[in-house]
């Protein structure tokens, strides 16, 4: 087929066959510019997501931020470039010139989606089984609002393609295990079953019942077979999935590559760009201009410019029911996440002398905040009791009512991560989640996306050292301070006593991005100077016993405050001047200027640290750091911390033996 033969084609084809071929040429044509990225499943796709943005979904591409906008999750995230075409068709803002720079550096189209980057992407993606699990927290937000606010101001509902790499990662498990329990009508999920991994057939490693797996969830599932060039059909599945009270799953056999000679039905189609020879033998099927890329005819662009703007109607409307609502206030102060100036005046303090776990200040301060942060819903993976994330006086989110507060995840961590990203992305809520500091290794990866994310959520890590006692090194956090505190983004605070945990939570509700709060199973001494300490904590580190000429100075976070304040006692009581710093946030710290670091930490005094973990990153900011690399023991608190050398007396001689240290090398110097 020469040029004009193509052109001449192109003419003939219904608007919607030219927008569905514009964009299969648009998904080869950026991964080829790039040299890289990921063409197949987008085209095999192409139809789909024709259905989604000019027939089903209700958006509004000139206000992205609409709230009662549909959702849209592309959680198989390396198909990006069907995401960022549909963006750029519908009058998101993206531009041609976006698609060229696609996966290239500083460019608005990154190899996976990202939100708060790329204007339309609701969540961030790529690690498989992710977007399933933001999916499932969208929806969860969604009835949530939609219980408190009422179906006039909210009334959307959250779509989302998976693919057998995302129902093959256990996160999907738990996250659409969730989902049916809580009955989530208003998610409809569409796996693209296109039979192909990037090693070849997924029947080399995969093949399970999708369908019965989901029933068995108590998912309404939909199976369209091998029907995803016809729109109708596409159409009529996805809007039937609204009528229903359960989640829905409807499965397309796809043809990744399609329509491609070479590479349809290959994995070949799945992880790299067509080549050129191919792309114009593939265009010339399409019907498109094979000399040209990157090619929108005028129709195509003005037709689907037109259904990126059909929803400006709706939105009118809605506006309108909210300027009219009595509760538009409280709508607004909840998508804002506007605290009361003094909010924090209802939180606890804690006097000097007493004893209290910081999982127990930690649980006082969430009781205080029930009233105050009217947004904030809060769960754990079946350890909410023990992790201080109970809300006061309650009703539990359920089948029945979604309008609970309280939210039992059961023993679901991982999507339980996932599940938090999605809800804090939505708008209009503050999600908490507790579980066991050790556990947080199941959320890493989704604690990880909330770091890149930027997503206002707060994690309670409880029982976090050897502390935790007889449940032995299985359960007992050794790494997870260092590992965690090397996570960009990620703001991590150890209070050491009940009052800092007061301040740490007043920061975590505060703060605009992921905070996680690491507190202890066993009680603390509360301290003097903490209650008023909101300062220092907040600034990472501060001198909780300042002294004049101090010569040593001990550092410590968490737990390991108490202990070094009764050795810096000792200390003192032979002669040896000690400064005690209480550092509860390494992030914070670094976020301050180099004279409070000083200040706090002043170079010419010898310091000691003290953390029962790992070691790691210790050596910035003291001389020497007493801390524990190696797991733990199966015994009670008072014994493991005697036996791994955790008391006042050796933590002092550990701190004489610094200083003559110190003083040996300056004078052989």
């Amino acid at each position: 087929m020469t040029s004009s033969e193509a052109q001449k084609e192109s003419q003939d084809m219904s608007w919607e066959a030219l927008g569905i071929s514009t964009i299969r040429g648009l998904a080869m044509d950026g991964p080829q510019e790039a040299n890289s990225g990921h063409p197949g499943t987008a085209m095999a796709l192409a139809p789909l997501a024709h259905v989604l943005w000019t027939r089903v979904m209700k958006y509004d591409a000139s206000d992205p931020t609409w709230p009662d906008r549909d959702r849209f999750v592309l959680s198989c995230g390396h198909a990006s470039i069907l995401l960022y075409t549909m963006l750029t068709l519908t009058g998101y803002g993206l531009s041609v010139e976006d698609l060229k720079q696609f996966r290239k550096w500083g460019s608005l189209t990154p190899g996976h989606p990202e939100v708060g980057h790329t204007v339309g992407v609701e969540v961030t993606t790529g690690p498989l089984g992710q977007g399933i699990g933001n999916s499932v927290g969208l929806a969860m937000a969604q009835r949530w609002l939609q219980a408190k606010f009422g179906k006039d101001l909210v009334d959307h509902h959250t779509w989302a393609i998976c693919s057998d790499g995302d129902f093959m990662e256990g996160i999907s498990h738990e996250a659409a295990s969730l989902a049916g329990h809580l009955e989530l009508g208003n998610l409809t999920v569409i796996y693209d079953n296109n039979h192909i991994t990037i090693d070849g057939p997924t029947e080399l490693a995969y093949n399970d019942n999708v369908a019965m797996r989901f029933e068995s969830y108590g998912w309404n599932v939909t199976d369209i077979g091998d029907n995803a060039e016809n729109l109708d059909i596409i159409e009529s599945a996805l809007i039937k999935t609204k009528e229903s009270s359960k989640p829905s799953l409807v499965i397309i056999r796809s043809h990744i590559g399609y329509p491609s000679p070479r590479f349809t039905d290959t994995s070949a189609a799945h992880g790299d760009p067509f080549g050129a020879d191919e792309i114009k033998i593939t265009k010339e099927i399409l019907g498109l201009d094979p000399d040209k890329t990157f090619q929108i005819p005028q129709e195509v662009d003005k037709k689907y410019k037109t259904a990126g703007a059909s929803g400006s109607k709706q939105r009118l409307e809605w506006q309108a029911r909210l300027d009219a609502s009595p509760k538009k206030s409280e709508f607004a102060k909840a998508l804002n996440s506007t605290l009361e100036a003094n909010w924090h005046e209802a939180l606890p303090s804690f006097d000097p002398g007493g004893k209290v776990a910081t999982r127990k200040a930690l649980q006082a301060c969430v009781e205080a905040s029930t009233e105050a942060v009217s947004y904030l819903l809060s769960g754990a993976g079946d350890l909410t009791g023990n992790t201080g994330v109970k809300l006061k006086d309650q009703d539990l989110m359920s089948s029945k009512d979604h309008g609970g507060r309280q939210i039992a995840y059961g023993i679901r961590e991982h999507a339980m991560g996932a599940a938090l990203n999605g809800m804090a992305l939505h708008g209009g809520i503050l999600p908490l989640s507790g579980t066991f500091f050790v556990f947080s290794d199941y959320m890493r990866p989704s604690i990880r996306l909330a770091a890149l994310s930027k997503a206002h959520v707060i994690y309670s890590f409880t029982h976090d050292s050897i502390g935790l006692g007889q449940d032995g090194p299985t359960h007992q956090p050794i790494e997870h301070l260092a590992s965690l505190r090397a996570m960009p983004g990620l703001s991590l605070i150890r209070p050491g006593d009940a009052n800092e945990t007061v301040h740490a939570w007043r920061i975590a509700v505060e703060n605009k991005r992921p905070t996680a709060i690491i507190g202890t199973r066993q009680n603390l001494d509360v301290l003097e100077g903490t209650k008023d300490s909101y300062s220092g904590v907040s600034r990472g580190a501060y001198q909780l016993i300042k002294t004049d000429d101090p010569a040593v100075i001990l550092v410590a976070s968490g737990s390991e405050v108490p202990l070094c304040v009764k050795a810096s006692k000792i200390l003192e009581a032979e002669g040896v001047k000690t400064t005690v710093v209480s550092m509860p946030s390494w992030d914070l710290f670094e976020a301050q200027d180099e004279s409070y670091k000083s200040e706090v930490l002043p170079r010419e005094v010898p310091k000691l640290g003290v953390e029962a973990g790992s070691s790691f990153g210790w050596q910035k900011y003291v001389d020497e750091i007493f801390a524990i690399d190696r797991f733990g023991a199966s015994a009670d608190e008072a014994t493991n911390f005697e036996k791994f050398g955790f008391t006042p007396d050796h933590i002092a001689q550990l701190a004489k033996e610094l200083i003559n240290k110190k003083n040996l090398t300056k004078e052989t110097t």
